[in-house]
Formats: C-alpha cells, sequence, structure tokens
C-alpha cells in the first residue's frame, strides 16, 4: 500500500485555522508564509513517500536486532536517514545559527505528521533528536552548544532521553543512576536506563544520549535529578570523534509493534565510568527534561494523527477494491464493492473526520507555540503560551487515542483480511498502541491536565477556550445553512458540556480528589473532543465561504460533509463524558482493592 502525502488538506488547515499569514508576520517568519509552506510540504513528500515509506513494511518484518552490543537497523533505513539528512530536514524547525533553517512549527508539524505517516518506526529517531536540540538550546552551556547543536541539528549525530530505569516508569523521584563529579568539572555516570529509543544504532556517526541521574548528597525525590549529555563517542576539543565512552547497549525488546525502532537496555559505568557533562546546573534536571519531554509530547499526538491518516489511506484503497454482497438500497444488482455499504462508510467517515480534526487542532496549536516562543508583544506571547500548554495534553492524549480507534476500524474494515497480517493493516494498529503509553500515558497527559492546567488557575484558561469557541458557535448561527445549524447544535451542546466538567474539576480537585482524578482521562477526552470539533466547525465555515466563490469545489463539499459528520458522530459523545466525570467518581473508586 503506498502512501500519499495529504498536502491540500494540511495547507488548508495551515492557511485558514492556523493562519499562516499571521504566523509569517512575526520577527525571523516573515519568508514563512503559505507559498514556502507548500513548497516545503510538497519536497517533504516526495522524501517521504518516494524514500521513507516504501521500508516501512520491511521494518516491520525485518526489524533492527542486535549483535555484540551493536545494532543493525532495517536494511535500507541507514540509507533513507542519511537522505533524510542531507536534505536538511532534521534542521527545519531549528535556529539557523546551528545549521537549521529556522522555519516555524506550524510548517514544521506537518513535515513531522508526513515522516510518521510514512514508517512511524523511522521517524522516531529524528523526534527524540529534536527533544535533544530543544534542551540544549534552553539550558545548555555555550560550550555543550558549540560542541553538540550543530551536528545534532545537521543530522550527522543523533539524540536520545534517558528518563527510565527498571524501578523507576513514569515515577522518576526513583531514579537511582548516579553521577559522580569529577575534578576537570565532568562526571562519571553509573546506572541502567531502559526503553530508550534509538539508543543504539547504526544509523549516525555519534549518539548524544541525555541522562537522568544523582550527584552524591542531592535531595530525595524528583528535586534532587541533574541532566547530564553523555555521548556514545566522546568529542575530542576540535570536534572529531575521540574514544568510545562506557556506555554500551545490553539488549533491545522484542515488541508489538514499531519493531524497527530500536529500543535499548543501555547500561552506564561498568568500566570505571561514563564521562557525562552536566547541563544547566545540578538538582534541576526534572525542569530541562520537561523541555523536552513537551517538544516530545507533541510530536507523538501528531504520530497519533500520521498512523491514522496512513490506516486511513489503507482502508479506503480496501473498501474501493474489495467485493462482497449487495448493497442494502439495491443500487447495485450483484456484489459490490465493500465502500457501498453504510456501516463501512460510517468507519471511513469515522476514521476521516477524527483524522482531521486532531490534524487541525495540532497545526492550531503549532501556531500558538510560534507566537508564544517569537512574537514581539510579550502579552500576545503569554497568552498564546496558555493556549499551546492545554494544548498539549490533548494534542498527545486525545490524538494517540483516537489513534487506536482508527487503526482498529482500519483492521475492521477488511473484515478477517485485516487480522491477516500481509494486507498490512495490522501493523498501523501494532504501531499504534505505544502512542497511548511513552511519553507519559493517557492518564498521566489527563492528571497534567486537571492539576496544572485546569484547576491550578480555577478553570480560567480552559473557560477563556470556551469563550472562543461560543464565538463560532455564533459565527454558525450567523451562516444558517443546514451544515452549519447542524454543527452549532452539536458544538453548544459539547462546550456546555465541557464548562460543566472544568467547574467540578476546578471546584473539587482539592475537597474530592479522587472524585476528580477518577475522571481525569474522560475530561481529557472532552476536551480533546470538543478542540478538534471546534476546528472542525471552523474549517466548515471557511469550507462554505470559499465554496460560494467556486474554489475547488470537491474538496469542499467533502470538507462540509466530514464537518458535519464529525458534529453528528464524535461531538455527540460529549455529554456522556460530562456525566462520567461529574457524576461517576464515586463508583470508580467503589470496589474495595481486595475484591478485584
Amino acid at each position: 500500500m503506498t502512501y500519499s502525502a495529504p498536502v491540500k488538506d494540511m495547507l488548508f488547515a495551515m492557511e485558514h485555522l492556523a493562519r499562516i499569514d499571521q504566523v509569517a508576520q512575526i520577527p525571523g517568519f516573515e519568508d514563512a508564509g503559505l507559498e514556502t509552506a507548500q513548497a516545503v510540504l510538497e519536497e517533504c513528500a516526495k522524501l517521504c513517500e518516494g524514500v521513507v515509506a516504501p521500508l516501512n513494511k520491511a521494518g516491520d518484518t525485518d526489524p533492527s536486532s542486535l549483535s555484540d552490543g551493536v545494532v543493525t537497523t532495517t536494511p535500507g533505513f541507514k540509507e533513507a536517514f542519511r537522505q533524510y539528512a542531507e536534505g536538511g530536514w532534521q534542521g527545519l524547525q531549528h535556529p539557523q545559527d546551528f545549521g537549521g533553517q529556522g522555519l516555524p512549527k506550524t510548517i514544521g508539524a506537518a513535515c513531522v505528521e508526513m515522516l510518521n505517516s510514512a514508517n512511524l518506526s523511522f521517524a522516531l529517531c529524528p523526534l527524540l533528536t529534536d527533544g535533544a536540540i530543544e534542551a540544549l538550546l534552553t539550558a545548555g552551556s555555550d560550550e555543550l552548544k558549540a560542541t553538540y547543536l550543530e551536528k545534532l541539528v545537521t543530522g550527522e549525530w543523533t539524540g536520545t532521553m534517558n528518563l527510565t530505569e527498571p524501578q523507576a516508569g513514569s515515577d522518576l523521584a526513583l531514579v537511582r543512576t548516579k553521577a559522580e563529579p569529577q575534578p576537570d568539572g565532568t562526571y562519571r555516570i553509573f546506572g541502567t536506563k531502559i526503553f530508550i529509543t534509538y539508543g543504539e544504532h547504526d544509523m549516525a556517526g555519534n549518539i548524544v544520549h541525555l541522562v537522568l541521574a544523582r550527584v552524591a548528597g542531592a535531595p530525595e525525590g524528583v528535586k534532587g535529578i541533574s541532566l547530564f549529555v553523555v555521548p556514545k563517542f566522546l568529542v575530542q576539543p576540535d570536534g572529531s570523534l575521540g574514544a568510545r565512552n562506557d556506555v554500551h547497549c545490553v539488549s533491545i525488546e522484542h515488541k508489538m509493534g514499531i519493531k524497527a525502532s530500536p529500543t535499548a537496555v543501555l547500561q552506564y559505568g561498568d568500566n570505571g565510568g561514563a564521562i557525562g557533562y552536566l547541563v544547566g546546573e545540578e538538582n534541576r534536571g526534572l525542569e530541562y527534561m520537561f523541555i523536552m519531554m513537551n517538544a516530545a509530547r507533541y510530536a507523538v499526538g501528531v504520530q497519533g494523527i500520521a498512523v491514522a491518516e496512513r490506516a486511513y489511506q489503507h482502508a479506503v484503497a480496501y473498501a474501493r477494491d474489495r467485493v462482497q454482497s449487495r448493497p442494502v438500497d439495491g443500487s447495485v444488482r450483484g456484489s459490490a464493492t465493500i465502500i457501498h455499504h453504510p456501516d463501512v462508510r460510517r468507519m471511513l467517515m469515522t476514521m476521516r473526520a477524527c483524522t482531521e480534526g486532531c490534524r487541525a487542532m495540532a497545526a492550531t496549536a503549532a501556531a500558538a507555540y510560534d507566537a508564544a516562543h517569537h512574537h514581539p508583544d510579550a502579552q500576545v506571547r503569554e497568552a498564546n503560551a496558555l493556549f499551546y500548554e492545554f494544548m498539549v495534553p490533548l494534542v498527545k492524549g486525545y490524538s494517540t487515542e483516537m489513534s487506536l480507534e482508527v487503526t482498529s476500524l482500519g483492521v475492521q474494515v477488511h473484515g478477517g483480511m485485516g487480522f491477516i497480517e500481509e494486507t498490512g493493516a495490522a501493523q498501523y494498529y501494532r504501531d499504534a498502541k505505544i502512542l497511548t503509553i511513552y511519553e507519559g500515558t493517557t492518564a498521566i497527559q489527563a492528571n497534567d491536565l486537571v492539576g496544572r492546567k485546569t484547576a491550578r488557575d480555577g478553570g480560567q484558561t480552559a473557560l477563556a477556550i470556551a469563550q472562543q469557541i461560543e464565538k463560532t458557535e455564533a459565527e454558525l448561527a450567523a451562516s444558517g445553512t443546514s451544515d452549519a445549524l447542524a454543527m452549532a447544535r452539536q458544538l453548544t451542546a459539547a462546550r456546555q458540556a465541557f464548562t460543566d466538567a472544568v467547574a467540578f474539576v476546578s471546584g473539587q480537585a482539592k475537597a474530592d480528589p479522587n472524585a476528580v482524578y477518577a475522571g481525569s482521562v474522560p475530561y481529557l477526552m472532552l476536551a480533546g473532543n470538543l478542540v478538534a470539533g471546534w476546528q472542525m466547525a471552523r474549517a466548515l465555515l471557511v469550507a462554505e465561504q470559499l465554496l460560494q466563490k467556486g474554489q475547488d469545489e470537491a474538496f469542499m463539499r467533502a470538507k462540509i460533509a466530514t464537518a458535519r459528520f464529525y458534529a453528528e458522530h464524535i461531538l455527540v459523545k460529549a455529554a456522556g463524558l460530562r456525566d462520567a466525570i461529574v457524576q461517576g467518581g464515586a463508583s470508580v473508586m467503589a470496589l474495595p482493592m481486595d475484591a478485584f
């Protein structure tokens, strides 16, 4: 099954929802308007469709392997990564001062989606490198930046995040890896890290590990964690590679999906200690690591959109080709292709609407990120930062949970053949499962949304978003078309369900935390559903206006139909989620633990 990048839909979201014209008014982004975006996306599509996508199935059937501490990636990966790096794609969103292209996230996010649709396992290596770059840009010393950033930005070297240990999964307070200060200002690192994506591979000359560890005498818990750069190969003063550092891959995991991505167990310090370099200040490591994690969480949400898009395309192609049963309306006398059948259409429309809604949500969030980090007006930066921070758990949590539903539907569209590996539908389902787990499970995203993003400010940011949605409802009502009015009804009901949930969460978080956090994931799903639906409503309004002008009739009619489907089949879930949040906490905790 070939992959065709949805460039037209990406540009629609970028132009009309993310408003790239406004992003291009920010100093430094003047040349990053729609024309540039289209050129970049079309070029990225060529690489993803022609070079990276054909390796996706091979990565599943012939995954990375480990022998004598050396990881060999899937045949073709090394050559594809070289093309990726030489094309400047690793540095697309990173500063020109370090060899990047300095383009906004609004453009970069679409390219990230394409790469992940083409090959989720392959795209994980650049994703982790992006996080390492962000952490060093924010907290690295001038010396660390000079040593590592250009090589990372150009893709000559790659980066990793080293958080998890055998006894410390998401609870980083339990990290035991040690860092011993040395007279020369370096540290010796000792410990074991697990689940390290691309912790060892053969695609780049060096691997730059960012490692959480404790310095002797540091406070207990998360307040005593520091962050270190620990390269696979030490770097000489002239920038050339020196001796192998004391870090080694002892195994790679055999996984349900993303099989081509080597998930390594790394051992530090078996031969005297791995040499590490402190990032920023001691005991502030978790703060710095959250820079990487936030970048990665958004990117993982985009991965969910990406694999959903690939599964949708695969399912549509099969539904157009597979002949089975007569249509119930008698429109074909004999057996017909299954795309004629109403329930297949329902599944395909669900896949399409969910994917487009989340893509629009992610694009809007990316534009907010660009404004939050680069706009000259401090008030504009602050407002967009609040919006973006609220969006991160939605993009990560809702989009990845959505990808499970969409990839499962993709298997279902195939029927029995979906359960057979040779059709390829099952790979997307298996690959998607990890997305709700790594970089913080859906529950961790939901707890963040409840505690830091809603209860902390008394629901003010959430309610401000609801006010923006209310304005869109008024625009729908003013439009007066049957599609706009249908969307307005469901958007209004969903917004009201959301504000009810916000009142409960912000009002009861301290008084009855178990009841509130029992509904944290439903709250995240309600918020994500609403915001994605809001973007679909905005898309509907734009499509109606452009249709009146005679622009691309088929595309605009499809956009309107998809938005209305979202309203009538997906937004309608909001009321049930509200009831579960507001009324369902007691039943979650009612059964005694020993009764399970």
